[in-house]
């Protein structure tokens, strides 16, 4: 049975993507690549740990007599930099030597900068913390909350202030296994329960009929697979059709928090029953990483 809240939604608007928060936090990868909004009319400060030892960059110019696509301010010897953007729609990375490790960032002009991002040294980083128990009726009240987000995040914000949503809108991500697909259309993240609730529509593609396990989601980020705590769905795709399903990921496997961020890109699995499973034909994907944790 349908709860109020997902009935209302049926004719609710869509959630409008939350911008990216202007001051972050994060720890530090050499082995991800780390995108930075930065504006025209506004300064990002990047912040390390210790003395920046390297930067080198194509289009950046440090120099404001010199054009480049983005302008940059370092002193020597100091463990910070600032960059802004020159031109509308301009991108390139910087990489940055510290501590004997290259650093990568993409940096892109937007409307909605990141204005301070601190870095942490993953070795000092606060010790990962055990993912809280979480009941299966809390459980099934979050997937009620994300069905309703929209009306409550308008009429009850108190509901979901510690929430957070990411909505793909006209570009949803999506794995195709041929026959099917499953494409991600919201990601909403709640942060005390440290639990991400996936929107997602699986599509028949076929003429035939579609089963599948319903308790079986996983979500892969980067090299990682998380698996359901919860879902709703029916388990089955009739021929030419497609179904909505929400469903929710609670910690890591071993335990602990994920603190996934919400600009991670999702891909979805499920365990097929019927017919024979044909073999994915998912989008060409980028090199393993590990997944973006979110940030306080």
């Amino acid at each position: 049975m349908k709860s109020a809240s997902s009935l209302l939604l049926l004719a609710a608007t869509v959630a409008l993507a939350e911008p990216p928060e202007a001051v972050q936090r994060i720890t530090l990868d050499e082995r991800v690549v780390v995108t930075v909004p930065v504006a025209t009319n506004r300064v990002t400060t990047i912040s390390f740990p210790g003395p920046i030892a390297a930067i080198d960059a194509v289009g950046v110019s440090a120099d404001p007599k010199v054009p480049g696509q983005f302008q940059l301010a370092h002193t020597r010897g100091s463990s910070f930099l600032s960059v802004r953007a020159a031109a509308r729609k301009a991108a390139t990375n910087l990489n940055i030597r510290w501590n004997k490790k290259t650093y990568v960032f993409e940096l892109v002009e937007s409307d909605t900068p990141v204005l301070a991002l601190n870095l942490e040294d993953r070795a000092t980083a606060d010790v990962a913390q055990p993912a809280p128990v979480v009941s299966p009726t809390r459980l099934l009240a979050l997937l009620d909350k994300a069905k309703a987000f929209p009306l409550l995040k308008q009429h009850q914000p108190e509901a979901v202030s510690q929430a957070e949503a990411r909505t793909f809108a006209d570009k949803p991500q999506i794995t195709d296994f041929n026959d099917y697909e499953i494409r991600v259309e919201e990601v909403f993240r709640f942060n005390p329960e440290d639990s991400l609730v996936f929107h997602v529509t699986l599509r028949n593609k076929s003429e035939q009929e579609i089963r599948y396990r319903p308790e079986s989601f996983t979500v892969r980020v980067g090299n990682r697979v998380y698996h359901q705590s919860v879902s709703d769905a029916p388990g089955v795709l009739p021929p030419k059709s497609q179904s909505t399903v929400y469903f929710a990921v609670t910690g890591t496997p071993d335990g602990g928090r994920n603190e996934l961020s919400l600009k991670n890109e999702f891909c979805v699995f499920v365990t097929r029953l019927t017919p024979s499973p044909a073999l994915p034909n998912p989008s060409p994907e980028p090199p393993p990483t590990r997944p973006e944790e979110k940030q306080p």
